[in-house]
């Protein structure tokens, strides 16, 4: 995908999602305040924490579509792993600070009764937060992008959160009020989980991983089938952000010319290019090869 578009389908869906979690944020204080309801309240900051978050990505994409420069040679995609790692840490702070209000709340037995507005304010979140999961799930697959996938689960947290939130306040309507609570917990702890396994993908695509196995297997198939490669004898991949970049050593004819041994690893270059829209760089280096 062209870094222009991919910049454009970024920024569109991360507009709209700021937009509709203002609407929500807001809606949800209102209705947790008047409907007397923490628990809603409480969800209210959350979303307020996805704004937030959305904001960051944005700024994201913007940075990272950036070409290369003196300074930084090979781009700048690898800030879109740094932004998801500041929005796992928000994740992360988001699902702790919902716990730890749980925990607290059981402890002190600080129950409350709340009203019907919350409970109509905790089902439209969850359709919406639900439907804006996907919305932007399904962009961050067709870009690639690992902060916009981040983005996601945040609002798919807020989502769960909002459960959590229904399941309490119609407990407590019924007078189990210690449902809340416990509700509450229950999804920090997912949310923490989902923050850890964010944090470890951007983690990979910082420290320059391979790619994975099936990658490599027909990256290996490209050069093969080369016409004029005898031998491949060395192949490293390093995953760069979304992108990846390949180094090949090949094996050719020692009696070719160098012309005729440059054709053919830049076929070897053209072909392993075209293969994967991921690959943003290939370098290829020639061996001789006495006999075969």
């Amino acid at each position: 995908m062209e870094m222009e578009t991919r910049y454009q389908i970024g920024m569109k869906i991360s507009k709209i999602t700021v937009v509709i979690n203002i609407v929500l944020c807001i809606g949800k204080i209102i209705a947790g305040y008047i409907g007397k309801s923490g628990a809603m309240m409480a969800d209210g900051v959350h979303t307020l924490s996805d704004v937030i978050s959305t904001v960051v990505v944005m700024l994201g994409l913007k940075m990272s579509k950036k070409p290369e420069d003196e300074i930084h040679p090979y781009g700048h995609e690898k800030i879109e792993p740094v932004i998801a790692k500041l929005l796992a840490g928000i994740l992360f702070i988001t699902a702790l600070g919902i716990g730890y209000k749980g925990v607290n709340t059981i402890i002190v037995g600080d129950f409350t009764r709340p009203g019907n507005i919350a409970i109509m304010a905790a089902l439209a979140s969850i359709g919406i937060k639900e439907w804006m999961y996907w919305y932007t799930v399904n962009g961050a697959k067709k870009m690639e992008s690992s902060a916009l996938m981040a983005d996601a689960w945040h609002h798919r947290s807020d989502a769960l959160s909002s459960v959590g939130t229904l399941i309490g306040i119609t407990g407590a309507r019924f007078g189990f009020v210690i449902l809340d609570p416990i509700a509450a917990i229950v999804v920090s702890i997912f949310i923490i989980k989902v923050a850890i396994d964010i944090y470890l993908h951007a983690i990979k695509q910082l420290i320059d991983t391979s790619a994975d196995s099936e990658t490599i297997e027909k990256i290996k198939e490209q050069i093969i089938e080369t016409e004029g490669v005898i031998s491949l004898d060395d192949l490293k991949t390093r995953v760069h952000a979304n992108k990846i970049y390949v180094d090949i050593e090949i094996g050719v004819n020692s009696k070719l010319s160098v012309r005729d041994s440059h054709d053919i690893a830049d076929q070897v270059h053209d072909n392993v290019e075209r293969f994967s829209k991921r690959i943003k760089h290939c370098t290829v280096h020639v061996n001789p090869v006495e006999k075969y």
